[in-house]
């Protein structure tokens, strides 16, 4: 196997010289990098990752540390859609990524720095952390750089990708006030969630520009599972027969919805229009074909790995990037029904 050592000896340099070229050290003129590269192609010589490590004290490994997840929770789409745009741009900076998991009970047991260090990585992109989860904190006192999904934080080695949640909410609000809807219920995740937060902010301030009333009864907790938010759905048209729209912070919640309306004896659109958040791929499956607002999500990982390099590299300008979201009309959005008139005598 060609070392380091035939290389800087072909190349006529020192073998340092050579270590430096190869890992782009910018101390190493334009013209000795092009011989040792050459060279090194030439010898078809390998770099030994475990050696270069050693010389630069990086691996070039980036950690996903994904928190929660499980097989029956409805996430796997999504989740997957984000791994996938993580891989790509790791793949296209010739990083290597580690998927290790989590939750709150395994976080009281192994601090965060003890979890990292075991996997040798070089930053982590976090993901499904709540709001109480023990090791957010953890995260943000850390030297080891991290860059959250869907936690709007940041610190000098810590920053965030996300969508314009609020925005998206107003964006289905206005929608359904367009279709001629005065009575909506809005049917949020949990208030341990940071995208939970903005969504609610931006479904209050869309109903207050536009002068739709939401009670308090209307806005419920499906917990950002398709068959609690039926629950929910279902009690809330036992007792309030005004409701004309419903709009769920996650599709599969949207689709618990649809259940409970059917189960009530109500067609979608004709008599509830659904409108969910996300756009997965089951949404164009349902019927009716779900309304939804569409959220970037490969590109939402590919963004935090670059970002992650970027908190890395020193060549981050900023620690935030909030994605564009936009609406994506489907089926189950129609204007609401005419009240029934009283039979003349």
């Amino acid at each position: 196997m060609v070392t380091i050592k035939d290389v800087a000896r072909r190349a006529g340099v020192s073998i340092t010289t050579v270590s430096r070229a190869l890992n782009g050290y910018p101390e190493v003129s334009p013209d000795t990098r092009r011989r040792v590269l050459a060279v090194a192609r030439e010898m078809g010589y390998r770099a030994n990752a475990i050696a270069r490590s050693l010389v630069t004290k990086r691996t070039r490994t980036l950690g996903v540390l994904i928190s929660g997840l499980r097989r029956d929770d409805g996430a796997g789409g999504f989740v997957l859609e984000l791994l996938c745009g993580m891989n790509d741009a790791a793949a296209d900076r010739e990083y290597e990524l580690i998927l290790f998991h989590t939750d709150p009970a395994r976080q009281r047991r192994k601090s965060y720095r003890d979890l990292c260090h075991e996997r040798q990585v070089d930053g982590v992109i976090v993901m499904g952390l709540r709001l109480d989860d023990p090791y957010l904190r953890e995260v943000l006192e850390a030297e080891i750089p991290c860059v959250f999904i869907d936690v709007a934080l940041e610190g000098a080695n810590v920053g965030y990708v996300t969508s314009a949640n609020a925005e998206g909410a107003r964006l289905a609000i206005a929608h359904l006030a367009r279709h001629g809807h005065r009575h909506v219920a809005f049917v949020n995740g949990h208030d341990r969630a940071d995208v939970s937060r903005h969504r609610m902010a931006g479904v209050r301030r869309s109903c207050a520009e536009l002068g739709i009333p939401l009670p308090s009864h209307r806005v419920l907790n499906g917990g950002f599972d398709e068959e609690q938010a039926r629950r929910a759905v279902a009690e809330l048209l036992r007792h309030d027969g005004e409701v004309t729209a419903v709009f769920c912070a996650s599709d599969r919640m949207a689709i618990g919805a649809i259940r409970a309306a059917r189960d009530a004896g109500l067609r979608v659109p004709a008599d509830l229009s659904v409108v969910g958040f996300d756009d997965i791929v089951l949404a164009q499956y349902v019927t009716p074909p779900l309304t939804t607002v569409r959220q970037r999500v490969y590109e939402m990982g590919a963004a935090a790995t670059e970002l992650l390099i970027g908190i890395l590299e020193g060549t981050a300008t900023s620690r935030r990037v909030v994605l564009d979201v936009e609406l994506v009309e489907r089926a189950s959005v129609a204007p609401p029904p005419k009240p029934v008139k009283p039979a003349s005598r």
